[in-house]
């Protein structure tokens, strides 16, 4: 059948066996001790409960997945014996299903065998009714999950899925230990507090300790199922700080072997690395930099059902005339220059990459247009009535609350964007929030990006792997974040549309690569054409590394610490 011959195609061209990377001679634990900072601090190690980068990527070191995303982008297989194709029987000829082979002896860092009954468990977890599941998407569309045998898993998708890599594939999406987590379903996952922070995995580290907002320690399991590695014995994980005093930490003071999302002037980092401790790795993927604009109204006197669909529709963003104005406005280039330099690219799609996914609709935005968006406007009867300098929307004066993390880059990024949106009669207030706890799950803050207590906020994302199916379908209705799912959900600017949910559901179901690629693009262009999100930067990862620091392959497609077993010192 056609289809499958695409599916066996698509899957052939992504498999490579995982490479055997050990470091000749060396033992577990014999490059002593490793520092890592992310000035982002980690609140929970429990990625099925914030969708924060700092978070998965802290719990990667840990929790693991069937196949994970080289810095390739290319598929590996890694609790798996090998990747399920149509062509070796592990994906069913009719698309509806998909069954993996653990690979043989793998253990609990406590010492007790993952079975196939971790994998069902894990996805009763992040699919139960009374919970909120950050990482759900990656559960769409399956039907249910069985242990054939111990070590044989399947996944069962309600329909045709031409795409099967999505549940158990990539760091957003690991395994967790059945017998730890036990109690912790539905509206008690949060309340496990001794499992969130101390997860039992299999990956090639143990928690020790962890403190939310400030640092983690981790010491070697000696369970791991390379009896070698991981070569480095301990790690200490900082969060907190700021982007700057990260790099510097590596680059200048020697404080630190690995610095993490290095969002800071591309000349005071390069001034940096010219004093010979260092080197910055830079490493593109899908990241964007974007603005998402409210869609539900977020006035404060509104109170508890503020930025819910009860509170009703946001007073005049949702008028996609606003929203392109605004964009219009923004000088993309410039925004590169300053504060990104080789490591960005301006970009007006929220899906910049693969290139088979990447749309030239939009592309109109890369150039600024001043005149153009106070044009626009004025045609649409958006004018200022009063004098005041602040165009008014059926009575509704063009005011913003524009909030972000903390963080220089952007704080520099929003003193731009003030400007040039008061240059068309909007008016900005700019608001910044502590990374720790703007990127948190914390469902009880006011200040998350979840909450999204303001009408604009900016931050990045991205997704792991190199299909953008769950990507896409973060956008779907149900995915908006409220009360009712502990503020969980990855449609942060509350974005709902019939015919997008279609696209979804077309994307489930269409094997045909090309296909795939136009639903993509169409999902991409109705997003960024709603102007109810306004892509900015295409995003390269900006780390950097002590030069005794030695096998790193950087990823942008899965956790950037997706070989950390394969870490080593040399003597410079």
């Amino acid at each position: 059948m056609k289809r499958t011959a695409i599916l066996m195609g698509a899957a052939a061209a992504m498999l490579i066996p995982l490479a055997a990377t050990a470091q000749e001679g060396a033992e577990r634990g014999s490059s002593g001790h490793l520092n890592i900072i992310y000035w982002q601090a980690p609140s929970t190690l429990n990625p099925y409960l914030s969708g924060g980068t700092k978070e998965v990527e802290s719990a990667s070191l840990v929790l693991e997945s069937m196949a994970r995303f080289d810095d390739t982008g290319t598929m590996v297989p890694w609790l798996a014996e090998s990747i399920p194709t149509v062509e070796n029987g592990g994906v069913a000829e009719d698309l509806t299903s998909i069954t993996w082979t653990i690979s043989e002896g793998i253990t609990w860092s406590d010492g007790t065998p993952l079975t196939a009954a971790d994998f069902v468990f894990t996805w009763e977890y992040c699919t139960h009714p009374e919970g909120g599941c950050a990482q759900a998407s990656y559960f769409a569309g399956v039907d249910s999950v069985e242990a054939v045998d111990d070590s044989t898993v399947r996944v069962n998708f309600a329909e045709a899925t031409p795409f099967p890599y999505t549940a158990f594939v990539g760091s957003e999406s690991p395994v967790i230990q059945a017998a730890q987590f036990a109690d912790c379903l539905g509206a008690r996952a949060p309340e496990c507090t001794e499992a969130n922070f101390g997860p039992i995995g299999t990956g090639p580290f143990v928690v020790t300790d962890f403190r939310p907002n400030d640092v983690i320690e981790f010491v070697a399991n000696e369970n791991f199922r390379f009896p070698d590695r991981p070569y480095f014995a301990s790690v200490t994980f900082k969060g907190g700080g700021d982007a700057t005093a990260a790099a510097r930490s590596v680059l200048e003071t020697g404080e630190f072997d690995y610095a993490w999302n290095l969002q800071i002037d591309p000349t005071i980092l390069s001034e940096m690395e010219a004093q010979g401790n260092g080197t910055v790795v830079t490493a593109f993927g899908t990241s964007v930099e974007r603005l998402h604009m409210n869609q539900f109204n977020p006035d404060p006197a509104l109170g508890d059902v503020r930025s819910t669909a009860e509170a009703g529709p946001h007073p005049f963003l949702t008028n996609p005339v606003i929203g392109q104005a605004m964009s219009m406005a923004i000088d993309r280039g410039l925004l590169v220059e300053i504060g990104y330099g080789a490591g960005g690219q301006p970009t007006c799609n929220v899906l910049p990459a693969p290139e088979a996914y990447a749309s030239t609709a939009n592309d109109g935005c890369l150039v600024q247009d001043i005149d153009g968006a106070n044009a626009l406007l004025d045609e649409a009867g958006i004018v200022d009535t009063d004098g005041d300098g602040i165009r008014e929307y059926e009575g509704t004066p063009l005011r913003v609350l524009y909030q972000t993390s903390t963080n220089a880059v952007r704080q520099d990024t929003q003193a731009l964007v003030k400007q040039w949106w008061a240059e068309i009669g909007i008016d900005a207030e700019l608001r910044n929030i502590d990374a720790s706890v703007f990127f948190g799950g914390d469902p009880a803050s006011p200040d998350t990006f979840q909450k999204f207590y303001a009408d604009v906020e900016m931050y990045t994302n991205n997704f792991a792997g190199v299909d953008p199916q769950a990507y896409m379908a973060n956008w779907a209705c149900d995915e908006i974040p409220g009360p009712d799912t502990q503020w969980q959900g990855s449609n942060i600017q509350r974005f709902c549309s019939e015919e997008y949910d279609a696209l979804i559901a077309e994307m489930a179901m269409t094997a045909d690569l090309a296909e795939r690629g136009r639903i993509a693009m169409a999902q991409n262009d109705m997003l960024v054409q709603s102007y109810s999100i306004i892509p900015l930067i295409h995003r390269g990862g900006v780390s950097a590394h002590a030069n005794t620091l030695d096998g790193i392959r950087m990823s942008d497609w899965d956790s950037e610490l997706w070989n950390i077993m394969d870490w080593y010192r040399t003597e410079e």
